[in-house]
């Protein structure tokens, strides 16, 4: 079998995906097309595995995939979903709490971003699922009226009409972005380009490029990676650049996940209460 990867499809990969399945790494559906789903979930696999995780499945990975539960006779037995854990993580808990897609990039995003620690894995995940509405938002909404723009980015329409930006993502975001994260003028684009994109949103282009230089793909050239691809390990990149894991390991408390909730979102940090319900909940969840 030919090495499979993003965008195959076909017989094979529709196998894969059922075999992923049947091991309780779920490829969130069974169609055939090799699709982010299905590379996190051979990401899953090959980091519980031991395997290089790239997310392609090649020879090691097949054969990994073909005797993973298979009995001394060589016939296939019955496999017990595996608990994935990195570090000490047992990620179990928070079946049900957190969209499965999310669970399968987890190890990965461990492994690369120094998540060590249960409480460190609440704090991050409580995050991200406010400022991805539940983990369903990967890309900057944009989408503002006439009469809200002023109120939410005020400083850069002083003494400009704020009509012709209205309901125009593409013109907004090239504006209010211009000029600074590393991007052009508003002429160039480079605002919108540069978007926030991800669990917690990376935006510019600044950004974009140290991401790449980490993640070793060019999220310059192709943006949309960071949201199709990397929502969960650019917002784990995030918190690894500005040291927010020291700041949760201060403790599970109130004042610590505000700190926290500060250093994602700004002081005083919008939708405080709810960062704290879901850290409670995350928390419990992973303990």
């Amino acid at each position: 079998m030919a090495t499979l990867q993003r965008d195959s499809s076909g017989p094979d990969v529709t196998a894969l995906q059922q075999r992923l399945k049947d091991l309780g790494f779920d490829p969130n559906g069974v169609d055939g097309h090799f699709g982010p789903g299905t590379e996190a979930a051979v990401r899953a696999f090959q980091q519980a595995k031991g395997l290089t995780v790239d997310g392609k499945v090649g020879p090691n990975t097949q054969a990994a995939l073909q005797t993973e539960g298979a009995s001394p006779g060589g016939s296939p037995a019955p496999a017990p979903a595996p608990t994935p854990a990195t570090s000490g993580l047992i990620l179990t808990g928070l079946t049900g709490q957190i969209p499965d897609l999310v669970i399968a990039q987890i190890p990965q995003a461990a492994a690369d971003f120094g998540i060590t620690t249960n409480l460190r894995l609440a704090h991050f995940l409580a995050q991200c699922a406010l400022e991805s509405t539940g983990f369903k938002a990967t890309v900057e909404n944009l989408n503002y009226s006439a009469q809200r723009i002023p109120q939410v980015f005020g400083k850069y329409f002083r003494g400009v009409d704020p009509g012709p930006y209205a309901h125009n993502p593409q013109k907004l975001g090239s504006r209010v972005y211009a000029n600074r994260m590393g991007n052009g003028d508003e002429a160039s684009g480079e605002g919108f380009k540069y978007r926030g994109r991800g669990y917690i949103q990376l935006t510019g282009k600044s950004n974009y490029s140290s991401f790449s230089k980490f993640i070793g793909e060019d999220c310059v050239a192709d943006p949309d990676l960071v949201a199709t691809k990397y929502p969960l390990a650019s917002a784990a990149f995030y918190f690894s650049s500005n040291n927010i894991w020291a700041i949760c390991d201060r403790g599970a408390d109130t004042g610590t996940i505000t700190k926290v909730s500060e250093a994602v979102n700004g002081r005083p940090p919008n939708g405080l209460p709810e960062r704290i319900q879901n850290f409670n909940k995350f928390n419990k969840a992973l303990s």
